[in-house]
C-alpha cells in the first residue's frame, strides 16, 4: 500500500492549480459545443467571438489590442466568424471609414444555447462530486472571479503602447 497515494489530497500548489485550470478550461471549451450539437470553434475565434458578444461594436484594432493579439491574427479570426455567420461588420454611423463588429442573431442564439448547455454540463458533473467538493467549488467563485480580473489587469498593463 502506498501511503502517499492513499492519503487525502492536500492543497494544490500554484503551478498545479494553473495547470488544472488550463486543462479544465480546455475540456469545457471542447466539450460544451459538442454537447450542444455545434461545431467547436478554434480557440482564437472563440476568444474573438466572446469579446464581440461582450462588447458589440468593437473594432478589429481595439479587439486586437484588448486581446493582445496581432491584428492579422485577429482579422483572420473575424473573417472565419463572418464566414460562419457569427459576426457581422457594420460601418460606424459617425465615421464610414470605421468598421465595427457586432454579433449576429445566430451567434446570440448559439451563445444562449451554449450557456444553457454549459450550465447543465457543469451541474451534471458537479452532481458526481461530494457535498464538500461542491461547497469548495462554490466558495471559490469570488476568488476565481478576482483572479480573472487580476489576470485581465496584468494583461492590459503589460501590453506595449503603440
Amino acid at each position: 500500500m502506498n501511503a502517499d497515494r492513499d492519503a487525502p489530497p492536500g492543497p494544490m500548489g500554484q503551478r498545479e492549480l494553473a495547470a488544472m485550470l488550463r486543462t479544465l478550461a480546455w475540456t469545457v471549451q471542447r466539450l460544451v459545443p459538442e454537447t450542444a450539437g455545434l461545431e467547436p470553434l478554434p480557440i482564437t475565434e472563440l476568444v474573438v467571438l466572446r469579446n464581440v458578444l461582450d462588447s458589440p461594436g468593437v473594432t478589429v484594432t481595439r479587439l486586437a489590442r484588448d486581446l493582445g493579439m496581432r491584428q492579422s491574427n485577429t482579422s483572420a479570426a473575424v473573417r472565419g466568424l463572418v464566414e460562419r455567420g457569427l459576426v457581422a461588420r457594420e460601418s460606424s454611423p459617425t465615421d464610414r471609414r470605421v468598421t465595427r463588429l457586432v454579433p449576429t442573431e445566430k451567434s446570440l442564439a448559439e451563445s444562449e444555447h451554449i450557456d444553457t448547455v454549459w450550465s447543465g454540463t457543469i451541474q451534471t458533473a458537479m452532481a458526481r462530486l461530494s457535498h464538500e467538493q461542491v461547497a469548495a467549488i462554490e466558495s471559490a467563485g469570488s476568488a476565481l472571479q478576482a483572479l480573472g480580473q487580476a489576470l485581465h489587469a496584468e494583461q492590459t498593463e503589460s501590453r506595449p503602447r503603440r
